[in-house]
């Protein structure tokens, strides 16, 4: 169950069947673009929307807004240097901006980011700064392949190395401790810097505990900061790991790079000691940290995963396995074998769901990772099309996530029914948020 008491509540929306095909449409078929009041059940992301506890609440009203030095910055960093180790501490206002700063202080035109997975924003990042994004994930979905890294050194100019904790784009997975310092091996061996990308750094924290022997009795909190420490850089959004609604960090011990990090952060973000965000929201990320490597939490985060997967799997859908702690991913083209992957099975899911049930979810298929061919053919599908399902934090309960499954198990039921979809409108990078499509039939 639960570990908490509800003490406020929100009502939700019910749109009839009709309004929920109306919405759909005026949006373009792309959930990004339906306003949250036309949603009943929302599972697009686990970023900023979280509940924040009785505690964070409190903490809000000792926010200091001086615009330098506030009393709020100093808690952050002290709570941000003891748990990561780092001395260099710059908040920013979400992690794309810790992204953009870093990658654009790092990369030289030419030179490869390499990662487990890189995920939309970051992509984006390193290809704005010139730069060219490489993954290798290993087969376990998680980790980087580290053989393949360390042959990546021969044939690019590798700037950096990032690992996603866990691996977002990989379905949520962990990425082990020894995955970590054997890419930190490398990292040293090559002299290049490891970057975490570490929003969800508490969840894969307990992972670890729960899959490594050496790590059974250890403390997530300890997990953790064995993790940062051993990383030359860590950038986050703590719109997840920090629960709060807005918010991120870039760290690391390097007082050059962080100078000139501040120099864009104080350009693009805000003084370096607010970055974008208010006294009161740097008073709610300290807080959030020290929350969120509470072990009862974590254990019911992944509960919670492993068992709407299992119910989801039960109801017909094909579910990406080991579930992680905060989403749940499905397999579309399991679920829809007649849709090729340039009719975006991933993106007919989601309809699927919103005309079911008024259901939101994100799709991480062709429409967000795949690539528009140069020649004029069919789009360069992506590897996988996955329907993520996220788990905002202390948001949902048993039986809101019962009334998700039911509504996938009548969608399995006449999957074969269903229509692909294609892109009527779309941007030159990052499409997915604002694309436009329709039925493909």
């Amino acid at each position: 169950m639960e570990p908490f008491r509800i003490k406020s509540v929100e009502p939700i929306a019910f749109p009839t069947a009709g309004e929920r095909a109306e919405a759909l449409r005026a949006a373009g078929f792309n959930q990004f673009r339906l306003d949250a009041s036309q949603i009943t059940i929302d599972l697009l992301t686990d970023s900023g929307t979280g509940a924040m506890s009785a505690a964070q609440w409190s903490a809000l009203l000792n926010g200091d807004e001086s615009y330098a030095g506030a009393r709020s910055f100093r808690r952050f960093e002290r709570v941000v240097r003891e748990l990561t180790g780092f001395t260099e501490v710059l908040p920013v206002h979400q992690g794309r901006a810790a992204e953009r700063i870093v990658l654009s202080c790092l990369l030289k035109p030419g030179q490869a980011s390499v990662a487990n997975t890189h995920f939309d924003t970051t992509r984006a990042h390193v290809e704005l700064a010139g730069g060219k994004a490489v993954d290798l994930p290993a087969p376990d979905g998680g980790n980087i392949d580290i053989d393949a890294l360390r042959a990546q050194f021969a044939v690019e100019s590798v700037a950096c190395v990032v690992l996603t904790v866990t691996n977002n784009g990989g379905g949520g997975r962990l990425v082990s401790m020894r995955n970590i310092r054997e890419a930190r091996a490398v990292c040293d061996e090559f002299g290049v810097p490891l970057i975490l990308d570490a929003a969800r750094f508490a969840e894969n924290a307990y992972l670890i505990t729960q899959s490594d022997p050496q790590y059974a009795n250890t403390p997530p909190r300890a997990v953790a900061e064995e993790m940062f420490r051993l990383a030359d850089i860590c950038w986050a959004s703590l719109k997840k790991d920090g629960i709060a609604n807005i918010g991120g960090m870039i760290v690391m011990n390097d007082p050059d790079l962080a100078a000139r990090c501040r120099t864009e952060l104080i350009a693009y973000e805000g003084f370096p000691t607010y970055g974008g965000l208010a006294g009161r929201d740097l008073e709610a990320l300290a807080q959030g940290l020290l929350e969120v490597t509470d072990p009862a939490y974590l254990r019911y985060r992944a509960q919670t995963a492993r068992w709407f997967g299992d119910e989801l799997g039960k109801a017909g859908l094909t579910v990406l396995q080991p579930t992680g702690c905060h989403a749940v991913y499905v397999d579309a083209s399991a679920l829809f074998p007649h849709l090729p992957a340039h009719r975006l099975p991933a993106n007919a899911l989601l309809c699927e769901l919103y005309l079911e049930a008024g259901i939101r979810a994100s799709e991480l298929g062709t429409l967000a990772f795949g690539r528009v061919d140069p020649h004029g053919g069919p789009d360069i599908p992506a590897p996988r099309e996955l329907v993520r399902l996220c788990l905002p934090r202390r948001v949902y309960t048993r039986s809101h996530l019962e009334y998700v499954v039911e509504a996938a198990a009548r969608i399995a039921e006449r999957a074969h029914t269903v229509p692909g979809y294609r892109i009527v409108d779309q941007s030159a990078a990052l499409r997915h948020f604002t694309a436009r499509l329709e039925p493909d039939r």
